[in-house]
C-alpha cells in the first residue's frame, strides 16, 4: 500500500468520504462528513485517520466532522520543512483556512491533542472547546526526555530504518505486540489498518520525523496561558501515557477537566467509540 498519494485504497475506512486538496505547499488527504456545528479530529503520531473510523460517523449524526492526515502520515505528502510541533500546527491551521471550516471543538489523541492546544495558542484558530483523549502533552521525565528526541532523530536519519520498521511490519506479531503495549486490546482488524501503515517506508519515515523534531518543553511551559476549556480524557489502562498527566495539565490550564475511562488504554477512540462521542457531545452542548 502506497502511502502519501492523497488518496487512500478504495477499501480504507470511510473512503468514500476522503478528498484531497493543497494546502500549506503539501497535497492533504482529509475526510469530511455530516452537517451541523463543526468538530475538527486529529490523530497521533504513527496513525492516520483510520483510527477515528468508528468515532467519526457517530459525531457525523449531527455535525459536520473534519479529519486528516498529518503531514507526512497516512496519505498526506510529507513537506520539506522539518515536522516540528510549530509546523503541524500551522499546517493544519492552513488546511482549515483552505477548507473555510472554523471548528467550534477540536479533538485530539495524543500527539494530536498537542497539535490542537498549540493552534490555540498560537491564535491560529479560536474553538469554543478542546478535548484532549490520552494526550502526550508533557515531556518524558528525566534521562528518558532528553534523549528519546535525540534517539529518533538519529534512527530518522538512517535511510535504511524505515525500510527495517516496513519489513518488520509484515509480521504480525510484530505489530500486534506494538498495539498491546499501549494498553488497549484493539480487534483483528484494527490491528491489520496500523499493519498496512507500517508496511510502507514513507508512512515509517513521516513517524520518525515526527518524533525526531516534537519539542515538548517549550509547549508545556505556555500551558497557563491556555484560555480555551480543555476537556482531557484518559485510560486507566494507558501504559504509553500516565493518567497523572492529565491531572498535572489540569491543574496547570486555567479551565481543565479530567475525566477517567475504567479499563480502557492508550487508543480508548478505537476501544470504546460510543462513550468517547458522549463526552464530545457533552462539550458541544455546553457550546
Amino acid at each position: 500500500m502506497r502511502t502519501g498519494a492523497g488518496r487512500p485504497p478504495a477499501d480504507w475506512p470511510l473512503s468514500e468520504h476522503s478528498r484531497s486538496v493543497d494546502a500549506g505547499g503539501i497535497r492533504w488527504h482529509f475526510q469530511i462528513m455530516g452537517e451541523g456545528p463543526a468538530i475538527m479530529l486529529i490523530h497521533g503520531t504513527g496513525a492516520s485517520t483510520h483510527s477515528f473510523r468508528d468515532l467519526a460517523p457517530i459525531l457525523a449524526e449531527n455535525h459536520q466532522v473534519l479529519m486528516a492526515d498529518c503531514p507526512g502520515l497516512g496519505f498526506t505528502d510529507r513537506p520539506s520543512r522539518s515536522l516540528t510541533l510549530q509546523t503541524m500546527a500551522a499546517m493544519h491551521a492552513e488546511l482549515l483556512q483552505k477548507l473555510g471550516v472554523n471548528p467550534a471543538v477540536i479533538v485530539g489523541h495524543s500527539a494530536g491533542a498537542v497539535i490542537a492546544i498549540e493552534m490555540a495558542l498560537d491564535g491560529r484558530v479560536a474553538p469554543q472547546h478542546l478535548v484532549s483523549l490520552n494526550g502526550a502533552l508533557l515531556p518524558f521525565p528525566g534521562l528518558a526526555g532528553r534523549l528519546f528526541p535525540k534517539i529518533a532523530k538519529v534512527v530518522y536519519r538512517n535511510p535504511i530504518v524505515p525500510r527495517f520498521f516496513a519489513y518488520r511490519a509484515k509480521s504480525e506479531n510484530a505489530v500486534s505486540g506494538l498495539l498491546d503495549g499501549t494498553g488497549s486490546a484493539l480487534t483483528p482488524g484494527g490491528k491489520s489498518l496500523y499493519a498496512r501503515l507500517f508496511q510502507d517506508r514513507h508512512h515509517v519515515a513521516g513517524t520518525l520525523s515526527m518524533m525526531s523534531h516534537w519539542d515538548l518543553d517549550r509547549f508545556s511551559a505556555r500551558l497557563d496561558r491556555l484560555e480555551t476549556p480543555l476537556l482531557l480524557v484518559t485510560g486507566d489502562r494507558d501504559k504509553a501515557i500516565p493518567v497523572s498527566v492529565s491531572h498535572r495539565v489540569a491543574a496547570q490550564v486555567k479551565n481543565g477537566k479530567v475525566v477517567v475511562l475504567n479499563g480502557l488504554g492508550h487508543l480508548a477512540h478505537e476501544e470504546a467509540p460510543g462513550l468517547i462521542a458522549e463526552l464530545i457531545f457533552e462539550v458541544v452542548g455546553t457550546s
